[in-house]
C-alpha cells in the first residue's frame, strides 16, 4: 500500500506550483479515496498531513480548501514581508513635510561635542531630560506619569517584551483579547508564556471574562489595548475602565496597557489612571514620528522599575542613545505635537475614503484610527480573500494573524490605511470592493 505521505507530497507539489489554486475545494475524502484506489483511512491521513503542513484548511460542513498561504507571522506587521505593489499590511504613517520637520531637530546633534555624548551608551532609565519630556508627552486627562517611573526600549514591541518578561515566568498564563496584536503572540512564544484569549464586545475586553479565566487557572498578567484596539478599533469607555480596574485590583493582577495608537484618539481618562499601582503602560514614537528612528516607552508602577529595567537589559531591548536624544529634542521642540496633529487629520481623511468606498459592507473602524476591520461577506473566507487580493497586487492581513487560541479564525481582514498615498488607497479599496462583490 502506498504511503500516505507520498500522496500528500504529490498534492503539496500541486498546491505549491499552482496547479491546485488557493480557495480550490478538494474532493470529499471518500471520493478522493475511490479515485486514488486507497482506503478511506489513508485518505483521512493524507488530508490530515496537508492540514499539518498548513496547505489546506478543513471547514465543518463545507469541505477542505487550499489555503491562500501559510498564516503570516507578526513580521508582516513590523517590516516589509510582501512584494505586493500596494501594502495594506504595514501601517506606518507619514505626512507631507515630515522630513523637513525632523531634520531641524537633528542639526544640533551633528555638532562634534553633542554627537560624542549622543553616541554613548544609555541605561534603561534614559536621561533626566528624556524622562521629563516623555512624561509630559504621555500625560492625559487625569493621569501624568512621574518621570522616575519611565524606562526606555528600542521600540514599543521591545517595551511589551520587557514588561511581560518581568512579570511572567516561563509557563505562565497571560490574558489577552481574543483578537490581539500579532507580535504579542510571537513575544509570548519567545519568553515561554501562554496566551489566554478573553471575550470582548464592541467596547473591548469584558471584565467578567478576566475574572472567569483567572478563577479557572490563575493568570500571571493581562495584556490589553483599551484605546483603538488593533485590529477592531474598539475603545473602552470610562465606566468599563473603572470596572476592569476593580477586577484586576481584586485579583491582584498586573496589567500591560498598550497605548501605541492612543495618540490618535481624543479619549477620556487613560486606563492606567484607574489602577496606577497595577498598570504598566507601553507607548512609543514609531507611529507618531517614524518607524526607522524610534524609542519605546515603559511606564511602571511604583517599586517595579528595577525588575522591568533588568528585563530590558537582559533582553537587549534598551533604547539607543542617539535615537533617544533625537526623540527628546523632537518632543521638546514641539515637532512631535505637530506630527500628531497632522496624523490625526490624515487618519480621519483616510477613514472617510473607507466609509465611502466600502459602504454597505460590515466594516468596523473608528473615525480616528489608521486601520479598519472588514468582516467579509459570505462565502468569502479570509485566506481565499487574501489570496484574491494578492493576485491583484494588494496585501491585506487575514484575521488568523490576530486570533489567539484554538477557536476558529474570523473570516475578516485588517486593512492598514497609513502606508500608501490616499489616491493609491482609494484605488486599492475599489479593487477590493469589486473582488468582494464578485465572490470567490
Amino acid at each position: 500500500m502506498e504511503d500516505y505521505r507520498r500522496i500528500a507530497d504529490r498534492l503539496a507539489e500541486e498546491i505549491l506550483t499552482g496547479r491546485l489554486k488557493a480557495g480550490e475545494r478538494l474532493p470529499p475524502q471518500r471520493v478522493f479515496a475511490r479515485r486514488r484506489r486507497i482506503a478511506g483511512s489513508t485518505a483521512g491521513r493524507v488530508y490530515g498531513e496537508l492540514v499539518r503542513r498548513g496547505l489546506v484548511v478543513g471547514e465543518v460542513g463545507r469541505g477542505t480548501f487550499v489555503r491562500a498561504a501559510p498564516v503570516p507571522s507578526g513580521r508582516a506587521l513590523a517590516e516589509p514581508a510582501t512584494t505586493a505593489a500596494v501594502n495594506l499590511e504595514l501601517n506606518y504613517p507619514s505626512v507631507e513635510g515630515q522630513s523637513e520637520l525632523l531634520a531641524g531637530g537633528l542639526v544640533p546633534l551633528l555638532r562634534a561635542d553633542v554627537l560624542g555624548e549622543a553616541t554613548r551608551p544609555v541605561p534603561a532609565t534614559g536621561t533626566a531630560a528624556a524622562r521629563e519630556a516623555v512624561a509630559g508627552l504621555l500625560a492625559g486627562s487625569g493621569w501624568r506619569p512621574h518621570p522616575e517611573q519611565l524606562l526606555f526600549a528600542g521600540n514599543a514591541r521591545q517595551a511589551i517584551a520587557g514588561a511581560l518578561a518581568s512579570l511572567v515566568r516561563p509557563g505562565g498564563r497571560v490574558g489577552v483579547e481574543a483578537l490581539t496584536y500579532p507580535l504579542v503572540k510571537e513575544i509570548a512564544t519567545r519568553i515561554g508564556c501562554t496566551l489566554v484569549p478573553l471575550e470582548t464586545d464592541g467596547e473591548g475586553l469584558l471584565p467578567g471574562a478576566v475574572a472567569a479565566a483567572h478563577h479557572s487557572a490563575p493568570l500571571a498578567a493581562l495584556y490589553v489595548q483599551p484605546t483603538l484596539h488593533n485590529p477592531t478599533s474598539a475603545t473602552m469607555g470610562d465606566a468599563r475602565k473603572r470596572e476592569l480596574a476593580e477586577v484586576v485590583r481584586e485579583l491582584g493582577l498586573p496589567v500591560v496597557e498598550d497605548r501605541i495608537w492612543s495618540f490618535l484618539h481624543e479619549e477620556g481618562v487613560p486606563f492606567a489612571a484607574y489602577a496606577p499601582e497595577r498598570v504598566h503602560v507601553v507607548d512609543g514614537l514609531s507611529k507618531r514620528v517614524a518607524p526607522g528612528l524610534t524609542v519605546g516607552f515603559l511606564v511602571v508602577p511604583e517599586g517595579r522599575a528595577e525588575a522591568a529595567a533588568g528585563a530590558l537589559r537582559s533582553g537587549g531591548w534598551t533604547a539607543g542613545r542617539f535615537a533617544l536624544e533625537a526623540g527628546t529634542r523632537w518632543v521638546q521642540d514641539g515637532v512631535v505635537d505637530r506630527l500628531v496633529a497632522d496624523r490625526r487629520a490624515d487618519a480621519a481623511r483616510r477613514q472617510r475614503v473607507v466609509a465611502e468606498l466600502l459602504d454597505g459592507f460590515a466594516v468596523r473602524a473608528d473615525p480616528s484610527a489608521y486601520y479598519a476591520w472588514w468582516e467579509l461577506p459570505s462565502p468569502w473566507r479570509a485566506d481565499t480573500f487574501t489570496a484574491a487580493a494578492a493576485a491583484r497586487g494588494i496585501a491585506v492581513t487575514p484575521g488568523s494573524a490576530f486570533a489567539v487560541g484554538a477557536q476558529g479564525a474570523p473570516d475578516a481582514v485588517r486593512l492598514g490605511l497609513a502606508s500608501v498615498p490616499v489616491p493609491v488607497l482609494g484605488q486599492a479599496l475599489r479593487t477590493l470592493r469589486d473582488v468582494a462583490r464578485g465572490g470567490p
